[in-house]
């Protein structure tokens, strides 16, 4: 069975490596590199505000059709990583929306795939007004 062991640093410095290639990648709008963080699958699955991506092609397009720029994201509230072993990870961000008195929140599922490395193979973003639904 496969090690699980939380947060080894050299693993944790990998996944944080490709997070930040993603989020420069996004401003840039470096579609190569946005569609190298994705795992090249149908499987893959990419929710976001104007976005249902099902599989790495419709995500692609998406990324081809998206306009350059800053995005959403204002400021960076809180970043966690997790990951397990050597195989598994996630990134959560929370962030503050640009020009919005909202929160935005930012998911990523990530596999280490033996023969492409690192690859996000679920992700969700989503906003709120901070108040709970209770």
């Amino acid at each position: 069975m496969e090690d699980l062991t939380p947060n080894i640093p050299e693993v944790m410095d990998a996944v944080r490596a490709k997070f930040e290639r993603y989020e420069a990648a996004l401003t840039n709008k470096d579609v190569d590199a946005l569609d190298d963080t994705f795992w090249n699958s149908p499987h893959t699955i990419r929710y976001a505000m104007n976005e249902m991506g099902y599989g790495f092609d419709a995500i692609h397009q998406h990324r081809v059709n998206r306009k350059p720029g800053p995005g959403i994201k204002e400021k960076r509230l809180r970043l966690e990583i997790l990951t397990l072993g050597h195989i598994f990870a996630t990134v959560n961000l929370e962030f503050k929306v640009r020009d919005k008195d909202l929160i935005g929140r930012q998911s990523q599922t990530w596999v280490n795939f033996p023969d492409v490395g690192w690859k996000v193979v679920a992700a969700h973003v989503s906003m709120t007004d901070g108040r709970p639904a209770w």
